[in-house]
C-alpha cells in the first residue's frame, strides 16, 4: 500500500511540456554493453560482447524520453536471445513502448575468423570491427551491416620511381552495405573477402618467415593507390543484392605524417 501512495506521488518530470519547439531526432542511450548471438556462416554461432546504441525521436512537446525503457526492451531481447536477430522486432518493441515515430538501434562489435597463414597455413583468430544496424522510420525498416577491415597497399608511384623497393602501408577500408535481410543474406566473411581481394596483400595474426616473403611479393607485384581499393571494391559490392552501400577506405601512411583517403556511397539498382 505504501509503495503504490509512493509510485503515484512520483511525479514524471520527463512527460512535461516544452516549450522551446524544437524537435530531437535522436535521443537515447549509448555504449551499453551486451552480449550479442552471431550466426556464423558455417551454420554456428559466436557469442560477442557488443556495444549498443539505441535512440528514438522526441517530438518538441515533450521535454524528455525515459532512458529506463530502452534498458527493459534490450534485457528482454536479450533474455529470450533474439538481439543480433530479430533487430526489426526490437526496434517495433522500442517505438512502440517509447510512443516514437522512428528508432534505431545500433550494434557495435568483435568478430573472430579463423585465418590461415598463405603458406605454413598455421592457423589463428584474427578480429574485425564490425557493426549491425537497424532503422525504423514509422513502417520502413532499413537494415545496415558494416566491415572495418584491414589490407596492406603498396604504392604504384613509389614503385614506378625507386630503382629497389616501395613504400607501403596497413589501409583501413570502412564498407557498410544496406540489404533486405528478409530476401537475401550477405555473411560479414564473405563481406571482408571481398574487401581483401582488392587490397595488395591481405593482412594475416600469424606469419611465419616463408609467409612473410610471400605477402611481401604478393603487395609488390601488386601495387594500389587509395583511390584503387575503392574502385576495385565498389564494382564488386554493385553485384551484391543491396539497396545502398558506402565505402572509406584510409591509407595510414607510413612517409607521410597523415593518411591518404577515399570515400564512395551510392544506392544500387539490381535489375
Amino acid at each position: 500500500m505504501i509503495q503504490s501512495r509512493l509510485k503515484l506521488q512520483l511525479k514524471d518530470i520527463q512527460n512535461t511540456q516544452d516549450e522551446r519547439g524544437i524537435d530531437i531526432q535522436h535521443v537515447g542511450v549509448r555504449n551499453v554493453e551486451v552480449p550479442l548471438i552471431l550466426q556464423r556462416k558455417n551454420n554456428d554461432d559466436q557469442v560477442v560482447s557488443a556495444s549498443a546504441t539505441m535512440s528514438v525521436s522526441l517530438p518538441r512537446e515533450y521535454r524528455g524520453t525515459h532512458m529506463s525503457r530502452f534498458m527493459e526492451i534490450l534485457t528482454e531481447w536479450g533474455q529470450k536471445n533474439l538481439l543480433g536477430v530479430d533487430i526489426q522486432g526490437c526496434l517495433e518493441a522500442i517505438k512502440e513502448k517509447l510512443q516514437a515515430d522512428s528508432a534505431t538501434l545500433k550494434f557495435e562489435f568483435k568478430y573472430f575468423i579463423e585465418k590461415a597463414a598463405p603458406v605454413s597455413g598455421l592457423k589463428s583468430p584474427m578480429g574485425y570491427n564490425c557493426s549491425f544496424q537497424g532503422i525504423l522510420d514509422k513502417e520502413k525498416y532499413c537494415f545496415i551491416l558494416g566491415v572495418e577491415v584491414p589490407v596492406t597497399t603498396l604504392c604504384p608511384c613509389s614503385k614506378e620511381i625507386s630503382d629497389y623497393g616501395a613504400h607501403n602501408q596497413r589501409t583501413i577500408v570502412r564498407l557498410n552495405v544496406s540489404y533486405n535481410p528478409d530476401e537475401n543474406m550477405i555473411w560479414i566473411e564473405d563481406l571482408i573477402e571481398l574487401v581483401e581481394k582488392c587490397g595488395s596483400s591481405p593482412i594475416f595474426p600469424l606469419l611465419k618467415r616463408e609467409d612473410e616473403k610471400y605477402v611481401t611479393e604478393l603487395a609488390y607485384n601488386n601495387p594500389r593507390f587509395v583511390e584503387d581499393i575503392l574502385r576495385e571494391i565498389t564494382l564488386k559490392v554493385r553485384e551484391l543484392p543491396i539497396t545502398w552501400f558506402e565505402v572509406d577506405c584510409e591509407a595510414l601512411e607510413s612517409i607521410h605524417n597523415h593518411s591518404a583517403w577515399a570515400y564512395h556511397q551510392e544506392k544500387v539498382v539490381t535489375p
